[in-house]
């Protein structure tokens, strides 16, 4: 019998809940305005989705068990700390985050960047020191976050859409920046909970396909939600992306197709696993998820 998409992510969400506060440092001590930080924002909400995204991995390539918590509490660690540094003035100057003042404005600027650089440097000391997986596989993950998050993935991306905001529509322009920005850190999500499973390459190249898509679909809807959504609902501002002349699907193809491309995207990635059958129920929930979500 299938699993329940909702029932499974808040299982999850549980589980990589008490590990963070496992490989997180307590706010105490000489630098404990740094821990504060640091804690202030991985523990500020959020859907634990990139994590969820591992576990679902490792466990539909047949493995259970806690050993793929520390790549997967990675991946968020890494995804809070891009967050933190997104919302500096210096890039998007926003004051909310899910609802709260920003980690500069609850702090201030410097803090801020060292509490992202803190975080994404320990997300490689847990991994590092992981003793649950074997060293090879230990380095392949290191290998693939580093790739998928630095010059020629997310920050990449990153650098793309600070350099074409104001620029005349361009297809493959929003492509790249979609694609390295959000696409590339979503899909080694997934390929990291693959490969501390040992993954096959086929089960890899079906997992690998099936992130692609949904960081693709995942950026889409975003840019959607800045367009339709509320602030309520986002817990930041909304139509900032319009205001700065930012490269969004909606403005270069328009809301309606930009819509459909997010729906056909879920569909080619839930096609992805169609070996797997009734295995693959929770990567499809989180699929449909991911492009009907209303935050």
């Amino acid at each position: 019998m299938p699993v329940s998409r909702d029932s499974y992510m808040a299982e999850k969400r549980k589980i990589v809940e008490d590990a963070l506060e496992r490989f997180l440092p307590g706010s105490e001590g000489r630098y404990s305005r740094l821990t504060e930080a640091m804690r202030y924002s991985v523990f500020s909400g959020g859907k634990r989705l990139r994590p969820i995204l591992a576990i679902a991995a490792f466990e539909i390539v047949g493995e259970r068990g806690d050993a793929v918590l520390a790549p997967a509490c990675a991946t968020e660690l890494i995804h809070t700390y891009s967050l933190i540094h997104d919302d500096l003035p210096a890039m998007d100057d926003d004051e909310l985050r899910r609802g709260r003042p920003t980690c500069h404005r609850k702090f201030d600027d410097a803090l801020a960047i060292l509490a992202g650089d803190a975080l994404l440097t320990l997300a490689f000391e847990i991994v590092a020191g992981d003793t649950d997986l074997p060293p090879e596989r230990v380095r392949m993950i290191v290998k693939e976050l580093a790739g998928a998050n630095g010059y020629d993935g997310m920050l990449g991306g990153q650098a793309a859409d600070i350099a074409m905001e104001g620029e005349l529509p361009d297809i493959g322009a929003i492509e790249y920046i979609h694609g390295h920005k959000t696409g590339a850190p979503l899909a080694a999500a997934v390929r990291v909970g693959a490969i501390a499973a040992g993954a096959k390459s086929i089960d890899l190249e079906r997992l690998t396909a099936y992130g692609e898509r949904i960081g693709l679909a995942f950026q889409i809807a975003d840019d959607l939600l800045d367009e339709t959504g509320s602030a309520s609902e986002m817990g930041k501002a909304v139509g900032k992306d319009r205001d700065r002349g930012k490269m969004t699907y909606p403005a270069v193809v328009g809301a309606e197709s930009a819509a459909l491309r997010a729906q056909e995207l879920a569909d080619d990635a839930i096609q992805s696993l169609d070996a797997y059958g009734e295995r693959a129920s929770v990567l499809t929930g989180i699929a449909r998820f991911i492009v009907n979500r209303r935050n």
